[in-house]
């Protein structure tokens, strides 16, 4: 199955070289599933001719808002809300979570209570799984028809299924640890306050659930539709 990686931001160039950039991530993280991937770097106005190209799409975090004035924004929303009428199913992860939510009539903002960085408990109803997160922007009124999938007591709207057509997630589950420590030396400096990246630096070493979110990514991209 091929699936198209919309991607949305760069990792920092202080950690590309050893750690790879966004869709190498993500290529990790689905490994074994089955699927084989297309890059588009949308952040660099590089589009797909059509959202039949592939058959499912993923887009990737960024260090952007959804909110913000970038000349790809508005073709990325446009192209989300094509998918969907077309049932081309599309995955987002942090930004894309948070894209996907605003186009299709949710709103996104810079949330008040701050940051979350690092491993963080989220409630799926039946478990509760642990992943990487890294942002301050959230989803703070889904969509109509938004179903939400998981919350945590930070993040109210922390994982939304629309159906058949969408999953996205606002955790990072093809972050590292050390990716994350890696953020916080450099992308994170003089941006999250000190004392939150001292707290997450404790709790680095905390086990992490990605392989079970990949799995549900898998099954989702996987599942039949009409």
């Amino acid at each position: 199955m091929l699936i198209g990686i919309l991607q949305t931001g760069l990792a920092p160039d202080a950690l590309a070289p050893e750690m790879g950039d966004y869709p190498d991530m993500f290529a990790k993280l689905l490994d074994g599933h089955g699927f084989t991937f297309r890059t588009y770097p949308v952040v660099n106005g590089v589009f797909p001719d059509a959202v039949q190209d592939c058959e499912g799409w993923l887009i990737t975090g960024s260090k952007h808002g959804a909110y913000e004035d970038h000349p790809w924004i508005a073709p990325l929303e446009l192209f989300i809300r094509d998918a969907f009428a077309a049932r081309v199913p599309v995955v987002g992860i942090c930004f894309g979570h948070q894209i996907i939510a605003q186009a299709m009539g949710g709103k996104v903002e810079k949330y008040a209570g701050g940051w979350s960085i690092g491993p963080t408990s989220y409630d799926f109803g039946s478990e509760t799984l642990t992943l990487n997160a890294w942002h301050q922007d959230q989803v703070v009124t889904r969509p109509e028809g938004a179903t939400v999938l998981a919350s945590s007591g930070f993040c109210e709207n922390a994982a939304l299924l629309y159906d058949d057509r969408g999953l996205t997630i606002q955790a990072h589950p093809e972050f590292s640890s050390a990716f994350v420590d890696g953020l916080m030396k450099t992308r994170a400096i003089g941006v999250v306050p000190d004392p939150l990246l001292a707290e997450a630096a404790t709790r680095l070493d905390v086990p992490l659930q990605d392989k079970t979110i990949a799995a549900r990514i898998a099954a989702f991209f996987k599942a039949p539709r009409t």
